[in-house]
């Protein structure tokens, strides 16, 4: 029996190593300076404006006195222990010599395949740490055995508009509270505050299983990928910085160009992804020659043209994405120098 415990408490260490936290960024709180219009938080001598068609769910961590405030026709306030609204007295606040309107930001626009809205972190809930590993845009977004974490003690609204039917996930955690399996979900969306947080076409689904295979497993988010690069290139221009190697790269589920170098391999029923990442980070990445260079690795399908319209096949391949931090005409070329030592230490093994 003991041992038993023993090789499942193992089994769910390697299964929480193997997992992969992406958490939301944006919040609705009500005292985040940037939901609102004036950049700063209400204060006792302020008339709050929520316009009333708008759909909100708003986290209210401490108590506030305000002048007046104007109600949505839709919408929920979370308050914490102790938070609460009350009618401004008319006693002098230090921090609010002169009051007036202020309105609540619309958070209607921030949506789930947003890049910029996500963020890698520990299952502690700390950012992971950044490093010589990164990911291609595609997968900067969760992936269908990702689990999905909503900070606790915040509020949200995020649009799910998608192209795939279905959202696969491994779970969503909501309030502190991780829910990782179709009924907890199920009854979760039967809720008030689901309505509220979630809108737009796409399904979210949670199936409580992460990735079943030791090779790794496509993200499924091709079919999102123009929406993905759409979102990404709004936030920085509406177009791709010009590279500063002259033939960039383009590797599957990125949506610029890139200057370093890129590799698909093949492989047998007993790769394990995880595990070459980490000798590929031990052996070669962390050679001082090869600061500053970064690696993307992970399970994609190969990109194939009908007629002159480039789709995803059901093949799958391991991608290797390289790139570097080198200036100029220097730009990708310790990727480069890093690509042909790992096809040396493939031809070696």
């Amino acid at each position: 029996m003991e041992l038993l415990l023993f090789l499942l408490g193992i089994l769910q260490l390697l299964a929480a190593t193997a997992a992969v936290y992406k958490q939301w960024i944006p919040n609705t709180n009500f005292e985040t300076a940037s939901n609102w219009d004036k950049g700063r938080v209400p204060c006792a001598r302020d008339v709050v404006h929520f316009e009333k068609d708008k759909v909100v769910s708003v986290f209210v961590r401490s108590p506030h006195a305000l002048t007046d405030m104007y109600l949505p026709l839709n919408g929920e306030f979370l308050l914490a222990a102790g938070a609460a609204f009350t009618a401004f007295d008319g006693s002098w606040d230090p921090g609010c010599d002169s009051g007036g309107a202020v309105r609540f930001a619309d958070a209607e626009h921030r949506a789930w395949f947003d890049p910029t809205l996500w963020q890698d972190v520990l299952p502690s809930g700390a950012l992971r740490p950044s490093g010589p590993i990164f990911s291609v845009d595609e997968e900067r977004v969760p992936c269908r055995y990702d689990d999905v974490v909503f900070q606790p003690e915040t509020s949200f609204r995020v649009n799910t508009d998608s192209s795939q039917p279905v959202i696969h996930l491994r779970s969503i955690s909501v309030m502190g509270q991780e829910l990782n399996t179709p009924s907890s979900w199920a009854g979760y969306l039967g809720g008030p505050s689901a309505p509220l947080q979630f809108h737009g076409n796409g399904t979210l689904q949670v199936t409580g299983t992460g990735c079943p295979d030791k090779s790794g497993c496509a993200c499924g988010n091709a079919l999102d990928g123009p929406r993905i690069c759409a979102a990404l290139l709004r936030a920085s221009g509406r177009q791709c910085p010009e590279p500063a190697c002259q033939s960039p790269l383009q590797p599957l589920g990125h949506c610029c160009g890139v200057c370093g170098a890129t590799i698909n391999l093949d492989f047998t029923p007993d790769f394990d992804l995880q595990k070459y990442q980490d000798r590929l980070v031990q052996e070669l990445l962390s050679q001082p020659k090869y600061a500053g260079v970064q690696m993307a690795i992970s399970k994609v399908h190969k990109a194939q043209t009908l007629l002159g319209i480039v789709f995803r096949s059901a093949a799958p391949l391991i991608q290797i994405v390289l790139i570097d931090d080198r200036a100029g005409a220097q730009a990708g070329t310790a990727a480069e120098q890093l690509a042909a030592d790992i096809m040396q230490n493939i031809a070696r093994h």
